[in-house]
């Protein structure tokens, strides 16, 4: 079968796995442990791409300096505790990784999250062996929306960047990975709010859920209409 692509990234959170209901976990206890009453999950899932400096600005927008800083520190010791209690893959993802796998092909992972938190989410998750390359935020000396880490990847996973398709769902993946010579995707299904307009982000295309990318390698996907077509 001659397909388009050899190797797939994926960004981590709202892409290859849903870690909105563990962040938000710890997010809420933060706020328990300072006093005050949790936001709501639905105010809180769709900021989970933006890190936990975001995450701790929406549930302590008067902090600032030092006091963010231990705000965040803790934030994050309470994450790294609770990684992998509720977080799972996307619905479809395994079938399709297992389908990437069965071509000959290879995938891999492209996340600003840092490793200390990437790599035991991967080994929980059952992923790390099977992954072609995991370069976290702070594997190299850029984070995206840099195209550095996209093409310390394409080095890992032995593909060049035009053999790449790069999955996310913040318009910082999509600027990445164009930066960097890939076709792009953007996760629909993943961490996107209201205020955001993924189709002007110039993406290749959008999808609706992990299967569609199947459809897209297969030319058999139904395109959702973009700006900036690549």
């Amino acid at each position: 079968m001659d397909l388009p692509y050899r190797t797939i990234l994926f960004d981590l959170d709202g892409t290859l796995a849903d870690t909105a209901p563990d962040l938000y976990a710890a997010q809420a206890l933060l706020s328990r442990e300072r006093g005050r009453e949790p936001l709501p999950f639905e105010a809180v899932r769709n900021h989970v791409s933006h890190g936990s400096s975001a995450l701790v600005k929406l549930a302590f927008p008067e902090a600032q300096g030092e006091a963010f800083e231990h705000l965040r520190e803790r934030f994050l010791e309470i994450y790294a505790q609770n990684l992998f209690l509720d977080t799972v893959l996307f619905p479809g993802m395994e079938t399709l990784l297992a389908w990437i796998e069965s071509q000959g092909l290879n995938w891999g992972v492209v996340t600003n999250k840092p490793a200390f938190l990437t790599d035991p989410l991967m080994e929980s998750l059952g992923l790390a062996q099977r992954a072609a390359c995991i370069v976290s935020g702070d594997t190299v000396d850029e984070r995206k929306p840099h195209p550095l880490p996209m093409w310390h990847a394409c080095e890992l996973a032995g593909s060049r960047p035009v053999e790449c398709l790069y999955v996310g769902d913040a318009e910082r993946d999509i600027q990445a990975g164009r930066a960097a010579g890939m076709a792009t995707l953007i996760a629909l299904y993943g961490y996107i709010d209201e205020t955001q307009r993924p189709d002007e982000w110039g993406a290749s295309g959008m999808i609706r859920e992990p299967r569609e990318i199947l459809d897209w390698m297969l030319g058999t996907h139904e395109p959702l209409p973009v700006v900036g077509h690549r």
